[in-house]
């Protein structure tokens, strides 16, 4: 006697839509998907579909499944054990146990099964359900008015899915009273196509594919790879999408956890095997640059590979590599670079852009997300006295990095500026960068934010990678000081002096309000989904 098999009941008569069974699903049709789950998880022989139709008939023909068609069948209860018996019967002299598989759940994969199989065995059970938990408020009717049937607003439900049910087979001739039925939680899987908007949900969510985030977030490159990761992921809403940091980026583990989204941290193996791991159909790297060996284990698995920030030597094997903040490269037929490819984050796009003052009311200060080398500090120092001078408002913002916030805080306190405000970690950068008349900062995508906001800047590079992001420049309206640990105190000083001028900050002004970069991130997201389509 075998252990088990599959029995698929596939009645075209109890169909809730016209030839359900044998419409195409997202190019496969219902009947031929469950032969295929079933056949995952048990070899042909095994499966068995019943059926009162000649069409799907000649479809396990052709699948090499066995059919047993009885044109006059239909079912008149849900009990589809009793609806079955007869099959049952006959398969109870061959098998220890079925599963029984209904083809109207097509999102239950043969993992699914394989998984409820084990909890099945394991737990010793007479019988396994299918369910799904859901939470409602249960109404009878009386007359014309509703009366609830439980005291409490809300209750918790366990509502049967009819995907699977797996049954010892002796049980079919013995009295039992009470057979012992173990449940399996589907839940977002649990889908049954009852009307033609349960086939269009599922329809969407057979084509979905896995899209799977790489990012490095640490002290010492920052926090903006992780912020524009989780901004372009926002965009992405028919797709699964997960994420991978790389074992330094605890940072990053800690950002993006905050938005619900799957994480992985890469432990002690390569990179390469914990992203493959996840089984994506596309991966989006955004660790600055790759190498061959990571790029080409990706691309061997037959994954899609958009890089950003990458000029390393994998970055040739990318499906397409962008470039943003690197205006000088040459651009070949995978290469996108310069500021049209900035995306700007919603906050952005609904703010309300600054209008040229003549007089400075307000200075920000920024230096990022980490700030690993306390520039903030240093830049505080020597612009406070000035702008306490002239009653100039000074905000000081850092990011969820900065190391140093008790010391500042603390700094801050010891100044006793009424016009010092000192923000630590805003999700609103925006709304600092609103109203204000003059920016210092580092080179990264901060210094494009300033340019849409119409900001004029001080810019400063953290170090020399960051110097190479030579859209902060005057013609874009940024004085630029190059690398910051090279620029002495009095330079500092003296340039933010020359930008309190009026005629200074109107050219800069100027300068930034041809600048659009509204559209670039809808562009960039429909490249990626463009290239995803060419995986499927």
């Amino acid at each position: 006697m075998k252990e088990r098999c599959v029995v698929i009941p596939a009645v075209k008569k109890n169909a809730v839509i016209p030839d359900q069974l044998v419409k195409r699903l997202a190019g496969v049709t219902l009947i031929e998907r469950a032969i295929r789950t079933a056949r995952a998880f048990a070899p042909g022989e095994d499966v068995f579909v019943v059926t009162d139709s000649q069409e799907i008939e000649l479809i396990c023909a052709r699948t090499g499944v066995e059919c047993r068609r009885n044109s006059d069948l239909r079912f008149k209860s849900l009990d589809i054990v009793t609806e079955l018996r007869e099959a049952l019967a006959e398969l109870a002299r061959d098998y220890e146990h079925c599963c029984i598989l209904r083809a109207s759940c097509p999102l239950l994969t043969w993992v699914d099964m394989e998984d409820a199989w084990k909890k099945y065995l394991r737990t010793g059970a007479d019988s396994l359900v299918t369910v799904k938990s859901v939470r409602q408020r249960i109404w009878n009717v009386r007359g014309d008015t509703l009366e609830s049937l439980f005291d409490e607003e809300e209750q918790q439900f366990l509502v049967e899915s009819r995907a699977l049910i797996i049954l010892r087979l002796s049980l079919l001739g013995e009295k039992r009273a009470c057979p012992r039925i173990v449940p399996y939680f589907l839940n977002e899987r649990a889908i049954e196509i009852q009307s033609y908007q349960d086939w269009w949900i599922c329809e969407r969510l057979l084509l979905r594919r896995h899209i799977v985030f790489v990012v490095a977030g640490y002290p010492a490159i920052g926090m903006g790879h992780v912020f524009r990761a989780l901004m372009l992921a926002h965009e992405i809403t028919d797709h699964k999408i997960s994420f991978v940091c790389t074992r330094q980026s605890e940072l990053a583990v800690e950002s993006i956890a905050r938005k619900d989204y799957k994480i992985v941290r890469q432990e002690a193996e390569p990179l390469a095997e914990t992203v493959l791991a996840q089984r994506p159909d596309m991966v989006v790297n955004d660790i600055l640059n790759t190498d061959i060996p990571y790029m080409t284990a990706l691309t061997a698995a037959g994954t899609r590979c958009v890089n950003f920030e990458d000029e390393g030597p994998g970055a040739e094997a990318a499906d397409a590599v962008i470039n943003a903040l690197y205006e000088g490269g040459r651009p070949g037929g995978k290469l996108r670079c310069g500021s049209e490819y900035f995306c700007l984050r919603d906050e952005f796009v609904d703010a309300r852009r600054n209008v040229l003052r003549e007089q400075v009311k307000t200075v920000l200060i920024t230096f990022g997300g980490t700030d690993s080398q306390n520039f903030s500090r240093r830049v505080l120092d020597i612009v406070e006295p000035v702008c306490r001078a002239f009653g100039i408002a000074v905000r000081l913002v850092v990011g969820p990095g900065y190391a140093h916030r008790e010391d500042m805080e603390s700094h801050v306190r010891e100044l006793g500026n009424p016009l010092l405000e000192f923000t630590w970690a805003t999700n609103v950068m925006s709304r600092m960068m609103e109203g204000a008349d003059l920016a210092i900062c580092s080179a990264g995508r901060t210094v494009y934010e300033l340019a849409h906001m119409r900001v004029p800047g001080i810019v400063a590079a953290s170090h020399a990678r960051e110097a190479r992001h030579t859209f902060a420049r005057p013609r874009n309206g940024f004085a630029f000081l190059g690398i910051m640990n090279r620029a002495s105190d009095a330079r500092i000083g003296k340039i933010f002096l020359a930008m309190l001028d009026y005629g200074n900050r109107a050219r800069f002004f100027e300068r930034q309000s041809r600048l659009d970069f509204t559209h670039n991130k809808a562009r960039v997201v429909g490249m990626m989904l463009d290239i995803l389509k060419k995986q499927a």
